[in-house]
């Protein structure tokens, strides 16, 4: 197995064997990096087999699998998270050893570390073609809209600050509230690491989006408009939400009409983030009121389909309905097949790192919950484990918060703030 040594820390090689496994730990590595999907041919390891032999010879082990026409900025910051993390050398594989230097080059260009004229003559340097890097780079520099996601592990929940290169002018979407149902305690953590990163980039906060109102954390929409002074939306249909739950909560002081936001979108309404042109997709199904932001060649699609492997979202939620959660499905595959689609959780299957980005082409040709399936299988499919899921431990908690724009209770004689949590009010709710 040739082992190709890029820097102090990092060197990349081809599929090693699990005595090639043991000779990097008496080499002095201490972390393993597998970039290979599962499944690319027979003679690879496997992610299960490579974690076992590293866990054995003590190499901390990162399974972040990419192809060379996948590749996302998700994945360069997994491969830089992992090799941070690493207190000693870093082995990177692949097939042949390709997409992990480019995962390496691609970060070192984006942190301005490494020019990106000079990325071809470094990798002919180390024996590499580096056409991928190269190619997705010059894509990179061409797309409108620039994304960050922030990933909260307590929520398995991705927020986003999308901006316009050219004006300085951003949005933040899906923003997260901290809050700690066990002793009550609410913080500004996530919402603060956003602040921080739009003065960093020297950006000016024009709309606080929403997707819907969310049934697993608060929303920090509220706080954050305080804080910058931007705008609030969210959709329109979120009125018929608001309604549903001022029944539940019994709460007839609730006003109904949308009024805790600054503006209310309608399907296909056009606005814009600076230069950015951006509209909006009605993708009820999850919700009642759920929409997706199109904006640029990126689509923030939350709540409707999660990375291929984790199939979509649910539909079971008051208000929700898998068949119509299918339509909506429909209509964001209908976009161009190169749209990134940034979804909003990622619950990390088989413990994979966190990511967040992948395309429509990759979405129709590997997410099992939709390639080849028909309407009935899926309605069916999405029903029948539906009915197996409890509700979201925060549901109850977060409704009553997010359906106010994530507005807290206003606090009571005492100067306290108290959530109202009704008694069997989902009837039939799956039992931990």
């Amino acid at each position: 197995m040739p082992v190709t040594r890029i820097s102090d820390k990092l060197s990349v090689s081809t599929q090693p064997s699990v005595e090639d496994i043991w000779a990097l730990h008496s080499q002095g590595f201490t972390t393993f990096i597998n970039n290979r999907p599962d499944g690319e041919d027979t003679s690879q390891l496997g992610a299960k087999v490579e974690a076992q032999a590293a866990g054995q010879y003590g190499l901390a082990y990162s399974h972040i699998p990419v192809t060379m026409s996948t590749i996302t900025e998700a994945d360069v910051r997994a491969f830089q998270d992992a090799m941070r993390q690493s207190d000693g050398p870093v082995f990177a594989h692949c097939k042949g050893g390709t997409r992990s230097l480019s995962l390496y080059v691609i970060g070192e260009v984006l942190d301005g570390r490494m020019k990106a004229a000079d990325v071809a003559a470094f990798g002919r340097a180390h024996g590499f073609d580096m056409y991928v890097a190269e190619t997705w780079l010059a894509r990179q520099t061409s797309l409108r809209p620039q994304v960050k996601g922030f990933f909260d592990a307590r929520t398995f929940s991705i927020q986003y600050v999308v901006s316009d290169p050219d004006t300085g002018k951003c949005a933040i979407i899906d923003p997260v509230l901290d809050f700690d149902e066990k002793s009550g305690a609410t913080a500004t953590i996530n919402a603060d690491a956003i602040l921080d990163y739009v003065r960093a980039q020297g950006l000016t906060v024009e709309w606080i989006l929403d997707t819907h109102p969310h049934a697993d954390h608060f929303s920090a929409a509220h706080y954050l408009k305080h804080e910058t002074g931007a705008r609030t939306a969210i959709g329109e249909r979120v009125v018929d939400v608001q309604a549903l739950w001022k029944d539940i909560y019994n709460w007839p002081d609730l006003a109904t009409d949308g009024s805790q936001w600054d503006h209310l979108f309608a399907h296909g309404e056009t606005f814009k983030i600076g230069s950015l042109d951006a509209r909006v997709l009605f993708s009820p199904g999850h919700t009642l009121a759920s929409i997706t932001y199109v904006i640029g060649d990126a689509a923030f699609i939350h709540d409707t389909l999660f990375m291929p492997d984790g199939g979509t979202a649910r539909a079971d939620f008051p208000g929700g309905d898998a068949d119509a959660l299918w339509h909506s499905i429909q209509d964001i595959l209908a976009l161009p097949d190169e749209t990134r689609l940034f979804t909003g959780h990622d619950y990390q299957p088989n413990g994979r790192t966190p990511r967040w980005e992948s395309t429509v082409a990759e979405q129709k040709a590997s997410n099992p919950h939709i390639a080849g399936v028909s309407r009935q299988d899926f309605t069916t499919l999405r029903t029948q484990r539906d009915k197996t899921l409890p509700m979201p431990k925060l549901m109850l908690h977060a409704l009553q918060v997010n359906i106010c724009g994530g507005r807290l209770p206003e606090p009571e004689a005492n100067g306290k703030r108290y959530l109202k949590f009704p008694l069997d009010a989902l009837q039939g709710a799956v039992w931990e």
